[in-house]
């Protein structure tokens, strides 16, 4: 018999299922940072016993030089949750945080290791956002309660077709660094909506929130998407979104590039236009007619247009629906403005707020109960070059 740590392309192989593995209660808590807000949840198998989620106004994190550097206000701010809850951290089986940063990874769930954290740490994989704390924070306590922790489907997946990789600069590559966790569990929900598997449907996802992103999904894989920590695609609450090159070069003359690579993850967007992040502000001014407020909402729906219609060339015009979903989906003219311009493309369904921490919990916990395997970060990149080409 093989041994049951066996390790098959880079994935453990799973425990035979025992029926005390099924009746065992596992408590969850999954870490969900954003780039406006921290969230948790408890789940106790599959039973979500609550959530909790505080804003960080960008004034707030921007105090914090560095992404790093909010690891120990966000851990205080869990803590503090959690015994609100009257939670005892001590009584939880497993963390289970967010994650990105690190090498690209393979889709699924992974084992945070003290390689994978420091990988995270250091930003190895070049893109910098505040997912990469859920893998930190999860770690942080996982080593103080001595409890295991996962992480699935990071913003650092990588599942590109060569042709989303290329650039017209020799050794510049596109990767994969997107949201991924929440457009892939929406995506699964559709389908199974549709009677159908992930694996056999092709998706548009625009994940609409403190950052935006706008991706590919053909047959179970995102094959392509905006890299919207990296400065591309829509700009967004935190956001700077695609900036001409030479405009930007113009700018980098006279302002510090800490401050430009600042504003592609943190302070870009409604940030750097009107110094909040809080879109409820931003939408309040557009109800009430402001005209600036309303030019720079609408601006932001003709971006997410703009893409939508650049991923549906992506997928040779075989769209199954278009989704939307993330925390502004709360605002209806999102969809009215989507629906005016790209409903001739699919249909279009709303996912309002996200599926993230659902999408967490169970897959973690069919690794708990022996159903399935979590892989183990191999510190490499997913994608290691074109095949039989040079450059």
């Amino acid at each position: 018999m093989k041994n049951d740590k066996e390790k098959t392309g880079g994935r453990e192989s799973a425990s035979p299922v025992l029926w005390t593995d099924m009746e065992k209660e596992y408590k969850l808590l999954i870490i969900n940072p954003g780039s406006t807000s921290t969230k948790i949840s408890l789940f106790k198998n599959e039973q979500e016993v609550f959530q909790r989620s505080k804003f960080h106004d960008a004034p707030v994190l921007l105090q914090f030089p560095h992404v790093n550097d909010q690891v120990p206000f966000r851990y205080q701010v869990i803590l503090d949750l959690l015994k609100q809850e009257g939670v005892d951290p001590a009584e939880i089986d497993v963390f289970v945080g967010r994650g990105g940063s690190a090498c690209t990874q393979p889709s699924g769930v992974t084992t945070i290791d003290q390689k994978l954290y420091d990988d995270t740490e250091a930003a190895v994989g070049g893109s910098e956002h505040a997912a990469k704390l859920g893998v930190m924070l999860a770690w942080k306590f996982a080593l103080a309660y001595h409890r295991p922790a996962y992480t699935l489907n990071p913003t650092n997946v990588d599942e590109y077709c060569d042709y989303a990789r290329l650039t017209g600069i020799r050794g510049l590559y596109r990767t994969g660094h997107s949201h991924v966790l929440n457009p892939k569990a929406v995506a699964t929900a559709e389908a199974e909506s549709m009677g159908k598997r992930y694996e056999d449907c092709n998706f548009i996802v625009a994940h609409i929130d403190g950052g935006v992103t706008v991706s590919a999904h053909d047959h179970g894989r995102m094959i392509d998407g905006t890299m919207g920590a990296d400065g591309e695609g829509p700009f967004a609450p935190t956001r700077i979104g695609s900036v001409p090159v030479l405009a930007l070069l113009d700018y980098l003359e006279t302002h510090p590039m800490e401050d430009v690579r600042r504003m592609c993850s943190r302070s870009g967007g409604f940030v750097s236009l009107f110094g909040t992040s809080n879109s409820d502000t931003i939408h309040a001014l557009v109800d009430q007619g402001d005209k600036k407020a309303t030019l720079v909402w609408n601006t932001m729906i003709y971006q997410i247009c703009k893409h939508i219609g650049a991923m549906s060339a992506v997928l040779a015009g075989h769209v199954d629906a278009i989704l939307l979903t993330g925390g502004l989906m709360r605002f209806d003219d999102i969809t009215a403005g989507i629906r005016e311009r790209c409903g001739w493309i699919a249909p279009i369904h709303v996912y309002p707020g996200e599926m993230e921490q659902e999408a967490m919990a169970y897959p973690v916990l069919k690794v708990l109960r022996g159903q399935a395997a979590a892989m183990t970060y191999s510190g490499k990149n997913v994608w290691q070059g074109f095949e039989g080409i040079t450059f």
